[in-house]
């Protein structure tokens, strides 16, 4: 396939659906694109109802065009990352993977746009957050819910507000920052470095204040960042865990057991915030994220050294500090059910403890003058007892008479 070829198909799976998020081209089916969270069929013309794995396979070698490393990658590891332009119009990540001997390629999006707190309604904290000095803040969640763009965001601020020096290093660069108050170097994976751990010894020698890492894939990666964040750098950066607790845990266990009292230590003095984040789907359609938010305090900070136990919680003592601006995804899924801007059974779907928020939506409901449960008609059996009479069912004695 021509690269000519290729952008026309690209254009016009943009342009069937809407404002799309992924590109699919998987053999056995047609060219799909999520709107939404859902994957939808685009009519081609001239038709195109199933992929072959010829197609695929052209689609592929036009996108990796003639990059050797890229090939040789692909050829080593079954699969391969890119960044793909089409033109002035859209920016893509590209993923090109083998399945079942064939070939598949995922290509995602990327926001024109650098995002903002109050566009993508993120809550004020995240102000907070951005006058950091040092250390480090995670944003996490599953493939797809935002993280990036809440990074981006974060960012965002810094550069409205901070002279210093920003050095990001990306896989591949999904917003480039526009030069303001901040100074940014934008670094792309496999571009401009081999591996995040490299790139981030790297950045190291190159005076930032502020240092962006796209994931801490690997021990090595994580700790390089606490080292960085140590000697006075904030790092920002990104896991895929799914809750503030999960994630220190994950970090833990990148590190053997006889580590562990070091780590712990390390985490507790370097650790500033971890937001989690869920899309949820919109009633009306759309989709709309659920955050949980965690900072560092001493009853944090005795959790992270010593672990969790009865009553010593992550989620407890997140529940607890509402008032600190924290909050639990079950605050969060209420909250937006509250709203009316999802549904109940979404609200517990998404939830992190059912019992929590099934308790919450009852009281919402209560609140509202609307029905908590679905029994009715119970009514106080009188006769049951002159029924067990007549069925000849031995009765309790009367007591005696009082002297």
């Amino acid at each position: 396939m021509q690269r000519q070829e290729l952008d026309r198909l690209l254009t016009r799976m943009l342009e069937a659906h809407g404002p799309v998020s992924d590109l699919n081209f998987t053999a056995g089916r047609p060219p799909q694109v999520e709107y939404h969270g859902q994957l939808m069929g685009v009519d081609m013309d001239p038709p195109l109802p199933r992929l072959t794995p010829y197609h695929t396979e052209g689609i592929a070698l036009a996108l990796i065009g003639n990059d050797r490393r890229l090939t040789e990658t692909f050829v080593r590891t079954g699969s391969c990352d890119l960044p793909y332009a089409l033109g002035n119009t859209a920016r893509f990540r590209v993923n090109i993977f083998q399945q079942r001997g064939n070939i598949s390629i995922v290509l995602r999006r990327l926001a024109s746009e650098v995002p903002t707190v109050e566009r993508m309604g993120l809550p004020e904290i995240v102000y907070r957050m951005a006058e950091e000095r040092n250390g480090l803040i995670l944003v996490t969640g599953a493939t797809g819910s935002g993280k990036s763009t809440t990074l981006a965001a974060m960012l965002n601020i810094i550069n409205e507000k901070k002279a210093v020096h920003v050095v990001t290093l990306e896989d591949p660069v999904e917003f480039v920052f526009p030069m303001k108050t901040a100074t940014f170097n934008q670094r792309e994976l496999g571009t401009d470095f081999d591996t995040f751990a490299s790139g981030l010894r790297a950045a190291l020698r190159q005076a930032p204040k502020v240092i962006l890492v796209g994931e801490m894939r690997d021990r090595e990666t994580l700790e390089i960042g606490l080292t960085a964040a140590e000697t006075g750098h904030l790092v920002v950066s990104t896991l895929h865990t799914v809750d503030a607790g999960q994630t220190i845990n994950r970090m833990l266990g990148m590190f053997d057991k006889d580590e562990e009292r070091m780590v712990r230590m390390r985490l507790a003095d370097t650790v500033r915030w971890v937001v989690s984040q869920r899309l949820l789907p919109k009633v009306g359609g759309g989709r709309v994220a659920a955050l949980e938010i965690m900072g560092m305090n001493i009853r944090i900070e005795e959790i992270v050294l010593n672990g969790e136990s009865e009553g010593k919680s992550f989620y407890e003592i997140i529940q607890d500090s509402e008032a600190l601006g924290w909050q639990t995804f079950d605050t969060h899924i209420l909250r937006l059910f509250n709203e009316g801007v999802i549904t109940e059974e979404t609200a517990l779907s998404y939830a992190s403890k059912r019992s929590v928020v099934a308790r919450g939506l009852d009281t919402i409901k209560a609140t509202k003058g609307e029905k908590t449960s679905d029994i009715e008609g119970l009514a106080l059996d009188t006769d049951y007892a002159r029924q067990a009479r007549q069925a000849g069912k031995p009765q309790r004695p009367a007591p005696p008479p009082k002297r």
